[in-house]
């Protein structure tokens, strides 16, 4: 906990995989997740998977894991990066070789508060290559600039191969901040819910916020809500998953929305849906894998739109909206 507030800003880790065991990750044990989780200083409150993959519900965000991918995003002050060593010897153990590394987060609010090696950009990029095998020789690490220069978009990439994209998926990440005070008190324990535990008040706020409405219709909702307050889940549908977390206190209220879609064409969808749950002040979103030329959404203006090609990635599109009374 920082001393000025709980920092929302995550830190997010995707890893991928090449091995012969269709099971892949998630054959690692809940013994070894707890090991890779406390050395981050996080657990799991809540988990539940499909035929397709896992997804924890952690302290500070969540954990995803597929056979052959893994992505894990935490917030406040977790030392995510110490996951890296561990989990490049457990995957080993189950005979998987590193082929891809990702590594992205927004500006913190709270910088001072961060542990190493999250001190800065450097140290982590530094942390990184000491530390993730040699075979991953395309590297690149770049800030991504906003409309703001208090706040940037960092990613390192480090890949076995030179090409510019992989396929699969298109991943959205969303970060919120100056949230709508109408909808952050929604992420709050009402008195009737103080007894409650974490995930049965989850499930009201979940409905009372319409989170259903972002998440997607046909998605399962893994929720969980924290006390006094705060908010945290995991939709999965198919092969694909969305996560939401919530930080709502004035002063430093925040909210994070990731999920993967297939085509282009559903990125606005999906940032109009969630600018309607939480009408925040400032909305910056990355895109990796693809970004319409223009995206649009109501209510917010467009004030800054960036580019980068990373092998392994592809081209990650980092823009930044602002509502029509933010003049910065």
């Amino acid at each position: 906990m920082a001393l000025s507030g709980f920092e929302g800003f995550e830190k997010r880790l995707e890893l991928h995989f090449f091995g012969h065991d269709p099971i892949g990750l998630r054959n690692l044990s809940f013994k070894t997740l707890d090991q890779i989780l406390a050395a981050v200083q996080c657990g799991v409150v809540s988990a539940v998977g499909n035929a397709h993959f896992d997804a924890y519900v952690l302290s500070e965000s969540s954990l995803f894991i597929y056979p052959h991918k893994l992505v894990i995003k935490t917030c406040g002050t977790t030392g995510l990066l110490h996951s890296v060593p561990l989990l490049l010897l457990h995957s080993a153990s189950h005979g998987l070789k590193l082929l891809r590394c990702k590594y992205t987060r927004g500006s913190f609010i709270f910088p001072s508060a961060q542990p190493a090696p999250h001190t800065s950009f450097k140290e982590e990029i530094l942390f990184l290559e000491k530390n993730i095998p040699a075979s991953l020789r395309y590297r690149k690490a770049r800030f991504l600039p906003s409309h703001s220069s208090r706040h940037k978009w960092h990613v390192y990439c480090a890949s076995s191969k030179a090409d510019d994209f992989y396929g699969g998926l298109i991943t959205i990440e969303v970060c919120m901040t100056e949230l709508d005070r109408t909808v952050a008190d929604r992420f709050f324990r009402l008195p009737g819910e103080v007894k409650m535990s974490g995930h049965e008040a989850g499930r009201e706020m979940t409905q009372r916020a319409s989170i259903p409405d972002a998440a997607g219709p046909r998605a399962f909702i893994c929720d969980f809500a924290f006390d006094p307050c705060g908010y945290s889940m995991n939709g999965l549908h198919a092969e694909r998953y969305s996560t939401i977390h919530v930080t709502p206190e004035e002063g430093y209220s925040y909210a994070s929305y990731e999920c993967v879609v297939a085509e282009e064409s559903e990125i606005q969808s999906v940032l109009n849906k969630v600018n309607t749950v939480f009408r925040p002040g400032v909305m910056s979103v990355s895109v990796t894998g693809g970004a319409d030329e223009r995206i649009d959404i109501a209510g917010l203006s467009c004030r800054s739109r960036a580019e980068e090609a990373f092998s392994g990635a592809g081209i990650v599109t980092y823009l930044t909206f602002v509502s029509g009374m933010d003049e910065e």
